[in-house]
């Protein structure tokens, strides 16, 4: 029997008006930029990358923006960012000092700005603080797909025990909200004995015997100063 048109219709349309618009991310966005320039262009890199800063700190919904220079080599940067939600973030993106510091430091990159953002999975509540001579640590880890909990297992402890440490200033990890297997660990140290000691503790040990086997890449630690 054929079905009348009006009823075919209605059959073939309800499940696809019936299925729930996708939600926009909530809640904070946490960012990591790397940013590589030519050697002899990094103190007119640094002097945009202050710039920058100001600027951005004013922006709504701006709640941490660091400048971080690498410790060797010193051509290399990178900026750690959170901001309060998707809106104040795509805000920043199209700010005109956004847009500015894009252009003007495009002739010194020798690739293009990597922009990695993130979910929040161990965060430190309070302002990022630290004193002269502060360590910054930024480590990218990944694993294939299906070790991505068993990472996360081995990251929460890694957090737990490296916030006990002496020296130890923040411990953070950020997740990828479009890449959930990738994480961002940064960390903050009193000083470099402080670090020093950290990468040599059981429990620092324990972490990257347990993240080796699994690992998509090498384990990417870079060392920083702020700026």
């Amino acid at each position: 029997m054929r079905l009348a048109l009006p009823l075919l219709l209605a059959m073939v349309l309800t499940p696809i008006m019936s299925t729930p618009p996708a939600q926009a991310q909530e809640g904070p966005v946490y960012v990591v930029n790397y940013i590589d320039v030519a050697p002899a262009t990094r103190v007119t890199a640094t002097g945009l990358l202050r710039q920058l800063a100001a600027a951005s700190r004013k922006d709504e919904g701006n709640t941490r923006f660091e400048i971080l220079q690498r410790t060797a080599p010193s051509n290399q940067f990178a900026i750690v960012a959170i901001w309060k939600d998707q809106k104040a973030y795509d805000v920043h993106l199209a700010a005109a000092h956004s847009k500015e510091f894009r252009e003007k430091i495009k002739p010194h990159l020798i690739s293009a700005i990597d922009d990695r953002t993130h979910v929040g999975m161990e965060i430190a509540t309070g302002a990022a603080k630290s004193a002269p001579g502060a360590i910054y640590v930024v480590t990218h880890v990944d694993v294939p797909p299906p070790k991505k909990d068993e990472c996360i297992a081995a990251l929460k402890a890694l957090v737990e025990a490296s916030r006990k440490d002496p020296g130890s200033v923040r411990f953070d990890i950020f997740q990828q909200g479009t890449r959930p297997n990738h994480f961002s660990v940064v960390e903050i140290w009193k000083s470099q004995a402080a670090y020093d000691a950290h990468i040599i503790a059981a429990d620092t040990k324990k972490f990257r015997d347990q993240l080796t086997p699994m690992s998509g890449a090498l384990y990417d630690e870079r060392l920083y100063k702020a700026i």
